[in-house]
């Protein structure tokens, strides 16, 4: 038996979403259906939309999905039926880095969450005999149902009950990266400064973590004021506007002995050295920001080996999807993480409206509600 869908369907950058009927196949052994509540909207779509990853096109994206289990697989027993549950990326559990807890990292990355299908090469997804390119981070939530698997499919905990799933949607990728760099990948300590680059939904993630973490000052920088304006609300101690300011003079007179911390979010080499150079003795810069093929990094040899410092590439903030997406889930309860304030809904008929709001900067991180 198979589930009948609609679909957000690209084909590309010159065109747009276009929602169509499409089937989904039976939940294999460790597969679960979800009917979809809510998808997040995140710039990876954006870069597969427009041919900067794998991902063969036309496809169905979408990989900050949120709903309720349809049907569960023969080997899936952490979710049933009825339970309201995230999704996230998809990894292999059984390549070293999965062994360590460090599924980002996993061996397996892209035919898990990339190529348009299942590893073994068979679409989850269908129109007639011909098969849709889906499995996009092992879900494709821009849609009506969607087939994720046992280990990025995690359940919401009941003291969230309460909480809408298009709330909770976002957390399953950006947001999770932003707060997960900070906490996890490096480790953020209290007392110690920290400036964030970029203030969307990443960067804004990572100062709401900054402040758990007890960092001090947390300097956000930006060229928008109104992303600015709510990074201060979430947590940011300084601003900079980078289009105006000295940012690194600015940075340099908060934090006469350096930064603990530098967190980038917009893959710009340029900012990037620039923040290495900002870093006190054992600092860290972590990097999140997509760049292009081309771009290189240079660093100072005697500063990087004299003062211990490191340059960190980071992926989904080192999370354990089982472990860390319930930790923030918990945060925002507490009112320690109050992404809500991020988010605008849409429809999904207006999923090409959303996209443009995301992109033009008016809106920090739109999602998508389906039809009831």
């Amino acid at each position: 038996m198979t589930t009948s869908a609609q679909a957000a369907i690209c084909y590309g950058r010159d065109k747009p979403f276009a929602i169509e009927a499409v089937t989904l196949d039976d939940p294999r052994a460790d597969e679960v259906l979800v009917r979809i509540v809510a998808c997040g909207i995140c710039h990876t779509d954006m870069a597969v939309r427009d041919a900067q990853l794998p991902t063969p096109l036309p496809a169905i994206l979408g990989h900050e999905g949120a709903g309720i289990v349809e049907r569960v697989g023969s080997g899936v027993n952490h979710v049933k039926p009825g339970d309201r549950v995230i999704m996230s990326f998809n990894s292999c559990g059984h390549c070293p880095s999965c062994d360590i807890d460090k599924p980002t990292y996993c061996y397996n990355f892209v035919p898990e969450n990339w190529i348009g299908t299942r590893t073994d090469g068979s679409h989850t997804t269908h129109q007639g005999n011909a098969g849709v390119n889906a499995n996009f981070f092992g879900q494709s939530a821009f849609a009506t149902f969607a087939l994720g698997h046992a280990r990025n499919v995690v359940k919401v905990p009941d003291s969230a009950a309460d909480v809408p799933l298009a709330t909770l949607a976002p957390l399953g990728c950006g947001l999770m990266t932003g707060a997960g760099a900070v906490l996890r990948s490096m480790n953020v300590r209290s007392g110690m400064p920290i400036a964030i680059f970029g203030a969307g939904a990443v960067g804004l993630g990572a100062i709401m973590a900054a402040k758990i973490a007890g960092a001090n000052p947390i300097i956000a920088v930006d060229v928008h004021d109104s992303r600015l304006a709510l990074a201060r609300e979430l947590g940011a101690t300084h601003t900079i506007n980078g289009k105006t300011d000295d940012a690194a003079y600015q940075i340099r007179a908060l934090c006469p002995q350096g930064l603990g911390y530098a967190f980038d979010t917009t893959g710009i080499n340029k900012i990037i050295e620039q923040a290495f150079d900002l870093l006190a003795p054992l600092g860290i810069v972590g990097i999140v920001g997509a760049s292009s093929r081309a771009d290189s990094l240079t660093f100072n040899e005697a500063s990087f080996m004299g003062g211990g410092k490191r340059v960190m590439g980071i992926l989904g903030g080192d999370s354990d999807l089982v472990t860390f997406l319930p930790d923030l889930i918990q945060h925002h309860l507490a009112g320690r993480f109050p992404h809500e304030k991020l988010i605008k809904t849409f429809p999904f008929d207006q999923i090409n409206e959303a996209f443009h709001a995301g992109e033009s900067g008016a809106v920090v991180k739109p999602v998508l509600v389906m039809p009831s």
